[in-house]
């Protein structure tokens, strides 16, 4: 009779983004925290 919160919510996301933009979104995250973890890695090499 209703649906569950999750699937509202997978439902929505699917009316508001292609597929094409949600693997764009997680490249862009996926490269963020290779900088972000790799900036934070050489900082500590170079400090010791």
């Amino acid at each position: 009779m209703f649906d569950s919160l999750d699937d509202q919510m997978k439902k929505d996301l699917d009316k508001q983004t292609t597929t094409k933009q949600r693997v764009m979104l997680w490249v862009a995250v996926a490269a963020a925290s290779v900088l972000v973890f790799g900036g934070l890695y050489l900082g500590v090499r170079l400090i010791g």
